[in-house]
């Protein structure tokens, strides 16, 4: 119930409020918390146990990684790397995190949330929009664990942002498809498509791409 009233909140954003691409972003890690169980319980198959939603920080960076590190559940801290890239991108320093980022991985190639963070501080440099390079990263972090939702997520968020309505869509209707039944993020992403399917049937200009 709270990620369906979250992601109604993140519509209602979108297309009412018409919010810049940094409130959309802070909505988008507010909206994360709705599919955080995955980290309470380890498997997307289980169901999500209750989870308070930590506070997010102001700003665009610290919302991108608040919002990534609720789905995570880590019984180890994170590489030293992760963690000073983490504090570049709280300040913007998106170019600075993803040089950090990508020597990290070079030594720890199997890190997922370290690729989903060069993902996003890939897309915090280019300022929302989606480039090669960062779907490059959002398909690595996918690659590692395909039942994860972070990666799908995170990616049909930034396409949302940069006004790729049917990319968003096209994403987060894939990853619908292939979640279990009772994962804690289905029902109210389901309903995100469901809008977004509505949003493109009344745009003309949107049909068709």
């Amino acid at each position: 119930m709270v990620g369906a009233l979250a992601l109604a909140a993140f519509a209602f954003a979108v297309l009412v409020l018409k919010l810049p691409r940094e409130g959309l972003t802070l909505f988008g890690a507010v909206l994360v918390f709705g599919i955080a169980g995955y980290a309470s319980q380890g498997s997307p198959g289980q169901p999500a146990a209750p989870k308070a939603a930590a506070p997010v920080a102001g700003g665009q960076g610290a919302a991108m990684v608040e919002g990534r590190a609720a789905l995570f559940g880590r019984t180890l801290a994170p590489p030293n790397y992760l963690l000073t890239s983490d504090a570049f991108a709280r300040q913007g320093r998106f170019a600075d995190a993803a040089a950090l980022l990508q020597r990290g991985l070079a030594e720890n190639p199997r890190d997922q949330e370290s690729w989903l963070a060069l993902a996003m501080a890939l897309v915090g440099h280019a300022d929302g929009f989606v480039t090669p390079a960062a779907v490059q990263a959002f398909a690595r972090a996918e690659a590692i664990d395909p039942r994860h939702p972070g990666a799908a997520y995170f990616l049909g968020n930034a396409y949302l942002q940069s006004g790729e309505i049917v990319a968003a869509r096209n994403v987060w209707s894939g990853l619908v498809a292939r979640s279990p039944a009772d994962a804690p993020w289905r029902e109210g992403l389901s309903a995100e498509v469901a809008r977004l399917d509505d949003m493109i049937a009344r745009a003309p200009m949107l049909q068709g791409r």
